[in-house]
């Protein structure tokens, strides 16, 4: 037994089986709100229906908890409860079983861990989408982290995508331009399920960021096949484990001023872009810096494209219609002409409504994201977005707003007062550079 369905009938069944479960549950649902449910009624079928879709994407692993860790940073499209649910997709999936652990480093590495290593646990501390991360040490003593790929993942990306496309192409009207968007998430997914060039990626983070704020792992390329990566092993909390202990608020800014500087050195950069902000990537470590852990998803962005998207900071900031429009058409956002168009005019507004509030944080010398009013408006813009039944943006909108909505959804978790003095400035020089 693989523990993992790899198979595109068994996983078309599971996402069946979901499809399913959900949508009976909601028709219940439904039926009970006619008859007026109570707010503690909806909230618990929000949270059971996300508990039932998150136990069936554990299952299938691979490409569907990837759309889980998705949902999970999640700012006003879901209940609240949908989010605090599959948060669990960057922490707490359940591990394969132990046999098979050795089983696929004796394939991989030729040998079995206990003849490898020095020590090596073979209960998982981590378990996420893709792969699972055990601790281990090596005969000289070196700490590590060892990573190790589910069996058969890779082989079910392009399936699960099928799948999942063919589910959305039944609600979109543009529906030859959505596949421009699957092209690019699977091209994505197949560089994550390739630990090689995760390893290589390791290797030029910690030459660039290393240092006094910022530590990343070093890869340890005789222990690594595009299926385990082995990488020294960073001691520190997630954002979960860091809250939970209660901190004070000067630690509070501390971890988020680290992770909003890490974010605009990249920037400042421009070489490559961590695209994956959620929390279980990062940690706050004992001498207090900031520690990047996982870098399967890492994006080159087409210089045109990044230059446009920064570009969205000073105008929104400046409120320059006109460069605003220009730039919406050119990055894919607007499709017809808001003077001559009301679904155009709502959307145009939307936009330099939604965009301007994200820009907030660089309109001052600092920024409270433990700000409640500043939490709902983001929430609020999202569950009111006009977004019809048709794709609308550059594609690499994917992966840049990944990048920033999971970022501003970190610092809100943590509540950090954080010091945005120099960042528009880094912005403004990354414009001017390109």
């Amino acid at each position: 037994m693989t523990d993992f369905p790899s198979s595109k009938f068994d996983r078309g069944k599971i996402f069946a089986k979901t499809g399913l479960k959900v949508g009976s549950g909601y028709a219940k649902h439904y039926l009970k709100t006619l008859k007026g449910a109570t707010n503690k009624q909806n909230s618990d079928f929000y949270n059971q229906t996300a508990q039932d879709i998150f136990s069936e994407f554990t299952k299938l692993r691979g490409t569907a908890l990837k759309i889980a860790q998705s949902l999970s940073i999640d700012q006003g499209f879901l209940p609240d409860e949908f989010a605090e649910v599959m948060t669990q997709a960057q922490y707490s999936v359940p591990p394969i079983n132990r046999s098979l652990v050795r089983s696929i480093i004796k394939q991989e590495l030729g040998s079995y861990p206990e003849l490898l290593f020095d020590s090596f646990d073979t209960k998982a501390t981590a378990a996420a989408s893709i792969g699972q991360v055990h601790r281990a040490r090596l005969k000289d003593g070196t700490p590590v982290a060892v990573k190790i790929q589910y069996p058969g993942v890779r082989d079910t990306i392009t399936s699960d995508l099928g799948l999942a496309k063919s589910l959305f192409k039944r609600f979109i009207k543009n529906k030859d331009e959505l596949n421009d968007y699957f092209e690019e998430i699977e091209a994505t997914l197949n560089l994550e399920t390739d630990y090689i060039h995760e390893g290589q990626t390791i290797e030029r983070f910690h030459e660039r960021f290393e240092g006094e704020e910022i530590t990343t792992p070093r890869w340890i390329k005789e222990y690594s096949t595009e299926r385990v990566l082995t990488m020294t092993f960073i001691e520190g909390e997630h954002l979960k484990e860091f809250l939970e202990r209660s901190p004070g608020q000067d630690e509070k800014n501390r971890y988020g001023q680290l992770l909003w500087d890490f974010f605009h050195k990249q920037i400042e950069q421009f070489d490559e872009i961590h695209a994956d902000t959620h929390p279980g990537n990062f940690l706050l470590t004992p001498d207090g810096r900031l520690g990047v852990i996982d870098f399967g998803c890492v994006k080159s962005f087409p210089p045109a494209f990044f230059k446009d998207y920064l570009q969205l900071l000073p105008t929104h900031l400046n409120r320059n219609l006109d460069e605003i429009k220009e730039l919406y058409y050119r990055l894919g956002v607007l499709k017809g002409d808001p003077d001559n168009s009301e679904s155009e005019k709502r959307y145009f507004d939307f936009c330099l409504n939604y965009g301007y509030t994200f820009a907030m944080p660089y309109e001052r010398d600092q920024f409270d994201f433990g700000d409640h009013e500043y939490k709902e408006m983001i929430k609020g813009y999202t569950k009111n977005a006009p977004v019809g039944n048709e794709v609308r943006g550059n594609k690499h909108f994917i992966y840049s707003t990944r990048v920033h909505l999971g970022l501003y959804h970190f610092l809100m978790k943590l509540g950090a007062f954080v010091d945005t003095q120099q960042s528009k400035q880094i912005v403004n020089d990354a414009i001017q550079r390109m």
